[in-house]
């Protein structure tokens, strides 16, 4: 999911790159797309303040206020890459609306009706809308940057503080939504309750079957990939794109992020939190010199 969400991103940025404005207010104003310094520190100030708004937010318990904005921004990141695919394949007049109109109902879906489908399929479509608005503010130096803070900062937060736990599972459990990707997963023994609950219940209807369900208590673990972790490994391979003349170093730099997201996963333990961003930033630096002694 990690790496189709990238090509799509990469495709969706493509698009954009060719001349296609940002719908919805998102384009930047020329003057800031023609000052990068001012953009990056912009963005890292913006991020620093959203961070400190999300904790307060948690700690008065606004909860339905941080619903909607989960529900706001998926709005706007879903629209900004279905108009992508509108600009690209039709002629429709007022894409960007019908794109809109789209994006409502399965941000709806998303945030108000959990499904693990849903969520996962939604997921692939938003991180690269969001790419597609930070890539035109940055050049390469500051997407550099830009990784080496985010990896400072999720070591501190998943480590130190273990902020980033509490955060994802304030989310899942009490705001009952989630930013990133999510694989449920048992053991063998659950997997044989479910089964027997499954050829049980199953005849009886999805009610009748999500309620022995939840009276069986029955233990399903998660496998979580935070959306920071997509999208800043995204936003440099699009960086990249706008960059040079060619696909490929934002391509080497998407496989390089996929290779070290892969070593990590594969190296990881059960039952534990681990910071993504330093892992894929090594990936991710590799790939840049690789791409710059190559292409």
């Amino acid at each position: 999911m990690f790496l189709i969400t990238q090509l799509i991103g990469l495709y969706v940025i493509g698009i954009y790159n060719d001349g296609f404005e940002l719908p919805y207010g998102m384009e930047p104003p020329e003057e800031i797309q023609e000052a990068p310094n001012q953009a990056g520190s912009s963005i890292l100030i913006a991020f620093v303040i959203a961070i400190t708004l999300f904790f307060f937010l948690i700690k008065f318990k606004a909860e339905t206020f941080i619903r909607m904005w989960f529900y706001a921004v998926t709005c706007i990141a879903l629209g900004l890459t279905l108009t992508a695919f509108f600009f690209e394949f039709t002629t429709i007049h007022y894409a960007s609306y019908i794109a809109l109109g789209i994006a409502i109902p399965l941000a709806y879906l998303k945030i108000f009706k959990r499904h693990i489908l849903t969520h996962n399929l939604t997921e692939l479509l938003i991180y690269p809308g969001i790419a597609a608005v930070f890539v035109p503010l940055l050049n390469v130096l500051w997407a550099i940057i830009i990784l080496l803070v985010m990896s400072i900062y999720d070591i501190w937060a998943v480590w130190q503080t273990q902020f980033m736990e509490k955060m994802a599972k304030f989310q899942m459990n009490t705001l009952q939504i989630f930013g990133g990707f999510l694989i449920p997963y048992a053991g063998e023994k659950e997997k044989k309750k479910i089964k027997l609950l499954k050829q049980k219940y199953s005849k009886k209807g999805e009610k009748e079957l999500e309620k022995q369900f939840k009276k069986s208590k029955i233990k399903v673990n998660l496998a979580i990939l935070g959306g920071g972790d997509v999208i800043f490994p995204l936003i440099v391979a699009g960086v990249f794109l706008k960059s040079y003349s060619t696909i490929w170093p934002a391509l080497t730099i998407t496989l390089s992020a996929t290779l070290a997201l892969t070593y990590l996963l594969f190296s990881a333990k059960k039952g534990k939190f681990y910071p993504a961003m330093p892992f894929l930033t090594i990936g991710i630096y590799f790939g840049m010199i690789f791409s710059w002694l190559v292409f």
